[in-house]
């Protein structure tokens, strides 16, 4: 049967637009970006067998353009609508803390922070430069590999900040393994960035570690 051919507040796009998007499942979602399904099977029915067919939607989101290719119905076309799609939530995410107001939630932060440095495969350091009162105005990042008090060096987020004309920043890295637990390495580096920047004026407001849906803030850790 066609998804025309459904009562309409099982359809998916009828749905969204009468209860909103929240109420719709992964796959429902996934259907309304597919618009058609193949033959045999409505969008909604192939959603649903590429998400049994990669785990989750996040799995299926994440994958290259050869593997995305390669599941039954996609295609070039798909790929890089999809890409776009991401990217435009991702750019989304930023505006909010850009828009020029001060960041006012932690959680919005750590959300935007999770978004840009959880799927990396290798770890990286990042930096949020921020004004005087506390808006951004700049993410960047700066180091990849291990991410230890060897590969991080202070004089170089020193000299960014500066080039911002930054009055405080947040740092975050990222850990590949998913769990985000600070190490004794973490807490160093976090010690010896907040002295650096110290000495040209620039406070660290926190150090932000990322893992796999969940993130530990060192400042709330005491090392800060």
């Amino acid at each position: 049967m066609s998804i025309r051919d459904w009562p309409d507040d099982e359809r998916p796009r009828e749905k969204l637009i009468e209860r909103g998007a929240s109420a719709l499942s992964d796959a429902e979602l996934l259907a309304i970006f597919l618009r058609v399904g193949v033959r045999g099977r409505s969008a909604v029915d192939l959603a649903r067998d590429m998400l049994k067919q990669h785990g989750n939607l996040r799995t299926l989101l994440g994958l290259d353009q050869a593997a995305f290719c390669a599941t039954h119905g996609m295609g070039m076309a798909k790929y890089v609508q999809l890409q776009a799609v991401l990217e435009l939530a991702r750019r989304h995410l930023e505006e909010t803390l850009q828009r020029g107001d001060a960041i006012q939630s932690a959680s919005d932060t750590r959300r935007y922070l999770m978004t840009r440095m959880r799927d990396h495969a290798h770890e990286v350091f990042a930096c949020l430069f921020l004004d005087n009162k506390h808006r951004v105005i700049q993410y960047e990042e700066l180091f990849q590999g291990t991410i230890d008090s060897s590969s991080v060096h202070p004089r170089q987020v020193v000299k960014r900040a500066l080039y911002h004309n930054a009055a405080a920043a947040i740092v975050a890295h990222n850990h590949p393994s998913g769990i985000a637990e600070p190490s004794r390495a973490d807490e160093l580096i976090t010690v010896r960035l907040k002295d650096a920047l110290a000495l040209v004026d620039v406070r660290l407001l926190d150090h932000i570690v990322v893992g796999d849906g969940q993130t530990v803030s060192l400042a709330e850790r005491g090392v800060l």
